[in-house]
């Protein structure tokens, strides 16, 4: 574990070059210099498959290849004083993101809107809002703890909501119910800041990080709107490491094994079918 006041540099850091990414406008990253996505399903604190990521990612040597993670927090791993400790791989991605600023990007889901918000997220009946900010103080201590913490919320609030490669398959963690679609205004996601009615149930932010509506129709409506073609989601896990809806969407899963991720040419037209036969394992 890193010395908590150097967490803090590099949280920090995180945040301005998150704010700074090439391509970025808004909540919106349209990647610069992209040939390659390698995008991940939601990790959960999944250390290992974080690191295999990484791996297959190889970024060193693949200049024009990004790596998308998205919904790191809120896992099954746990401090014997109880406090989660996912908030490692937020580590992790604060580093990486100092190491490739251009290439490596961070896609909040559903649990870092709960965590920075404060809605409560439940799982048989454990509190995993209170875990995770107990995480970070089994890990950096009762005095650095609750400033490394604070800083966490601060990166969530800082990151981009999704990324629009240059032939147009677009990367969020979900997208908003065939309900809430009618009120979805993508231009939302462009503005600088986020307003509260983005981050409430109905708001464009809490859409695209929530909803599970994955009908074809609802699924073109999103599409239409976010001038895309297909989709490469997450937020609904799958024992498979993926899953294919409908002939515009794909749903990568990495919290368990086998883990599914895609890596894919950003660089030509894509086919849905070519979409689907990127998907490789860990």
């Amino acid at each position: 574990m890193p010395a908590p006041d150097r967490m803090l540099t590099f949280l920090r850091q995180a945040i301005v070059l998150a704010r700074a990414t090439p391509g970025r406008r808004g909540r919106m990253i349209e990647p610069v210099g992209c040939t390659e996505v390698l995008v991940a399903g939601d990790l959960h604190g999944h250390v290992g498959h974080f690191q295999g990521l990484l791996k297959a990612a190889d970024l060193a040597n693949h200049a024009g290849r990004h790596l998308v993670f998205q919904e790191l927090i809120h896992g099954n791993y746990r401090y014997p004083s109880g406090g989660d400790k996912s908030h490692q791989l937020v580590d992790l991605f604060a580093a990486l993101k100092a190491q490739f600023p251009r290439q490596v990007h961070y896609l909040p889901g559903n649990h870092e809107l709960a965590q920075w918000t404060g809605r409560k997220v439940l799982k048989a009946d454990a509190d995993l809002n209170a875990a995770f900010e107990q995480g970070a103080t089994a890990a950096y201590g009762p005095e650095f703890g609750p400033q490394v913490y604070q800083t966490y919320l601060d990166l969530f609030k800082a990151l981009p909501v999704a990324l629009r490669t240059p032939n147009r398959v677009l990367v969020s963690h979900s997208l908003p119910s065939a309900r809430q679609m009618s009120q979805f205004d993508p231009l939302r996601l462009l503005a600088a800041e986020y307003t509260d009615a983005d981050l409430q149930p109905g708001g464009s932010v809490h859409g695209v990080l929530w909803g599970r509506d994955v009908t074809p129709a609802n699924v073109a409506d999103y599409l239409r709107r976010m001038a895309a073609d297909f989709l490469v989601s997450g937020h609904i896990a799958s024992d498979t490491g993926y899953s294919v809806p409908n002939d515009m969407q794909l749903i990568v899963d990495c919290a368990e094994s086998p883990a599914g991720y895609a890596l894919f040419p950003a660089d030509r037209p894509l086919t849905h079918e070519e979409l689907v036969a990127s998907v490789r394992f860990l």
